[in-house]
């Protein structure tokens, strides 16, 4: 198994001046989850090099044993810091594609073009494509082959509007993920807030929050292998 783990560039938050980039345990747990199972990951952002990190994922609160393993990971902090460039990085390479979440996608994931052609040759040539928390936002502009958004009429979750309120960011976000997601037409369901919840529609995984990232990886193995999902809508 051959996995693209795309993140993020962008490390503005905004006109506040402060930062903001990847959430280390959105990429940390599927990686170490995808890695143990045998996959073979590359690393790829939008500038390459090293992407910045989310300060608030920093946080002791938001630390796992994945991202405590991730601190003394040297080989991998170093993968991280020498990301592929986007627009260097093919579909055909690869089995799949997921993306780790953090504000920083809603900046410029949403409107990457070679993030956007990435995620529409995976799909078109049916290979999985999976998302956590922020990450979703990277859909928002990609196309299904007839033209209309490929988030249309499918079953899929993001961070939610309330959440957002939760941590008072949602007069700084350029949108807020739910309802973009809505409006393009997404059948958009999601938990209580911080609580893990996943969805699958075909070839298309998502997860809410911090809290889904592992389930998405899983459901993420289990399509590779071709097992039946719990979560599936076809």
């Amino acid at each position: 198994m051959k996995i693209l783990i795309v993140i993020t560039s962008h490390s503005a938050l905004g006109t506040t001046g402060e930062k903001t980039g990847f959430w280390i345990e959105e990429f940390a747990t599927p990686y170490y989850v995808l890695a143990d199972a045998g996959a073979a990951i590359t690393i790829a952002s939008p500038k390459g090099g090293q992407p910045p990190v989310d300060p608030k994922s920093e946080e002791a609160a938001a630390q796992t044993d994945a991202t405590k393993r991730f601190y003394n990971d040297i080989v991998l902090i170093d993968k991280v810091a020498h990301s592929l460039q986007l627009c260097k990085v093919t579909f055909d390479a690869y089995d799949a594609v997921f993306y780790p979440g953090g504000h920083g996608p809603l900046w410029d994931l949403a409107i990457d073009k070679d993030s956007i052609k990435l995620i529409e040759d995976f799909y078109n040539h049916q290979k999985p494509i999976a998302f956590v928390c922020h990450a979703p936002a990277a859909l928002v502009n990609v196309k299904a082959e007839n033209g209309e958004p490929l988030v249309k009429g499918k079953h899929l979750t993001s961070f939610s509007n309330s959440e957002e309120e939760a941590v008072k960011l949602t007069k700084i976000v350029p949108f807020l993920l739910e309802d973009k997601l809505k409006a393009l037409g997404a059948h958009y369901t999601k938990s209580n807030n911080w609580e893990a919840y996943v969805q699958q529609d075909g070839l298309l995984i998502t997860g809410q929050n911090p809290a889904s990232s592992e389930a998405v990886a899983k459901l993420l193995l289990k399509t590779l292998k071709g097992e039946k999902t719990n979560h599936l809508h076809k």
